[in-house]
Parts: C-alpha cells; structure tokens; sequence
C-alpha cells in the first residue's frame, strides 16, 4: 500500500463565479502562475462554469451522503479527489457568489478535514465576501488558513475590468501557499487517523 502522505498534495483553484464577462478568469490565471512555482503541491484549476450545477436539486441533505442526481456524483468526485483549495470569489451583495455557494451545499464529506485559503475581489477586495465563506468551510469541517489576499476593484482592475494586480500581492500570495500547503499536509494527516 502506498503511503499518501508522500504523494503530492493536489490543491484546486476554484473558480466560484460564471457571469460573462467576469473578472475571476484573470485572477485565476494570476494565482495559477504564482503557484506554478510551488514545489509541494500541484495545484489544479476547477472551474465552475465548467462544472455546470444546478441549483441544489438532490433531495436528502448532503450530510446523508445519499447523492441521486449524476452532476452531484460527478461533483463529489472532483472534489474527492484533492487534499486542499484555493477558493476565488467575487463579492456580490456583501457576500459571495451563488453560484459557489451553491456548489458548497452539493456536499459534505468530501469537503471534511480538508484545507482552504481564499483569493477575493471587489469594491472592498472581497473581504466580506471571505467573511461568509469562512463560516461556510468551518460548517463543513474545512480548516482555513489566516492569509488572504484581496483584490480591489479601484486599484487591482484598471477601469474596474482590466486586472492589473499591485506587486505587493505577490508577497500575500506567498504566504498564503505557505500557509495553506502546511495545513493541507496537516489535514491529510488528520483524515489518515480517521
């Protein structure tokens, strides 16, 4: 038997908005790039718009693990499959995106004893927006890392659309891998023992 806690850790980017037009792509690419350098996890896009979830349509709660519908089954899947994440989020209305939260209320298992960090954007860089998903990823026994970086609209989005990010975010995006790779082995560690 292989011992896990040598492989790799995977970590997916998660893209947690699908409005046309959105600037959530550019921040994933810079995200992407700047954990290219890693060399103690892979880290994975997971697009949402990709995923295509209905809204929550499954008829028992998640908790039960009773899933019926095959883009849940298919859902559990991806996320199954990786040891942390990375969740990027839009704020809309003081708070995130629909359609991520909808996404988080597809499951509950595969989301425990798992590790995230959060990349946010908007008019106030997204933090109420993290706020939220903070209680979120506790409910459902993911541990989140302190590190956040932030996004403002004003000054990382040259006429609020085109993201051009100021180089002090390299360094919160630094620690925040840090951070996170060391809770995301810490994680596995804890489900191993389960």
């Amino acid at each position: 038997m292989t011992n896990t806690t040598e492989t790799p850790l995977r970590i997916a980017v998660v893209l947690g908005t699908t409005r046309p037009g959105r600037n959530g792509e550019a921040v994933a690419k810079w995200v992407l790039d700047r954990a290219a350098e890693r060399t103690a996890a892979t880290y994975e896009l997971v697009d949402l718009a990709d995923i295509e979830l209905p809204f929550l349509d499954e008829p028992v709660p998640a908790q039960m693990g009773q899933y019926t519908q095959e883009h849940t089954k298919k859902w559990a899947e991806v996320v199954s499959g990786f040891d942390g994440f990375v969740f990027l989020t839009p704020e809309y209305n003081h708070s995130t995106s629909g359609v991520l939260k909808n996404a988080f209320d597809y499951l509950s298992a595969e989301w425990n004893n798992k590790a995230a960090a959060f990349v946010s954007w908007g008019s106030s860089g997204g933090v109420r927006a993290v706020e939220h998903l903070r209680g979120i990823a506790s409910e459902l026994q993911i541990a989140h890392v302190r590190q956040q970086v932030a996004f403002m609209l004003a000054y990382d989005f040259q006429n609020y659309s085109e993201f051009t990010p100021a180089e002090f975010h390299d360094a919160e995006a630094a620690t925040l891998f840090d951070q996170l790779e060391a809770w995301t082995r810490a994680m596995r560690s804890v489900r191993q023992g389960a």
